[in-house]
């Protein structure tokens, strides 16, 4: 006999009987077909069938649904870790804008200041600005005659004011207000009409 015959003849006797579960199945040597099966068996052997399809199921949707829970983790984490990143300077901004205040200040009184050193002193006070352009960082700088917006604003004073139209509305800026990627980190200081 070759290898293969016996391989197969050996296998052919372990295939005579299967049995699982209390489900005994006859094959036939000849054909490899089931010869006999019990109705109480076959019913056993659909229950059995039913049970494990039902569990795999489970497991697939228990499967799905945490792929999509560490998939919407990975997501929210990565938002969260942009928005630190994007605001972590903030604090570092917020000791920095009174230096931009004080240049403020020495604009605006000018009188007797030689042009030469003036235009120096504004080529840097538009470097700080331009490093802080590109970190995100924009001036609120508000107009008077806009309305007074409490989202970007404080008011510092209150003005009787003649005209109705004035009314609510800015008098005066006393001081610049700063937004961090769109975020108000300082209002602008005003008064307003009242």
């Amino acid at each position: 006999m070759t290898e293969n015959n016996k391989e197969n003849q050996n296998n052919n006797e372990e295939n005579n009987e299967i049995i699982e579960d209390d489900i005994s199945i006859e094959m036939d040597e000849e054909n490899n077909k089931i010869n006999s099966l019990s109705d109480d068996g076959l019913k056993k052997l659909r229950e059995k069938l039913k049970k494990c399809t039902e569990e795999k199921q489970e497991y697939l949707e228990g499967w799905q649904r945490a792929k999509a829970d560490l998939i919407n983790a990975k997501r929210d984490f990565e938002g969260a870790r942009k928005d630190f990143v994007k605001f972590a300077k903030g604090d570092l901004i917020l000791q920095i804008i009174p230096v931009l205040d004080s240049f403020d200040m020495a604009f605006s009184n000018t009188n007797g200041v030689p042009e030469s050193w003036l235009k120096g002193i504004e080529y840097i006070h538009n470097q700080f600005l331009m490093i802080l352009r590109d970190n995100g960082v924009e001036q609120i700088v508000p107009k008077v005659g806009d309305e007074f917006d409490i989202k970007l604003h404080t008011a510092v004073e209150m003005i009787k004011v003649e005209n109705e139209n004035e009314s609510g509305k800015i008098i005066s800026v006393m001081q610049k207000g700063y937004l961090l990627n769109g975020k108000v980190i300082r209002e602008a200081k005003v008064k307003i009409g009242e």
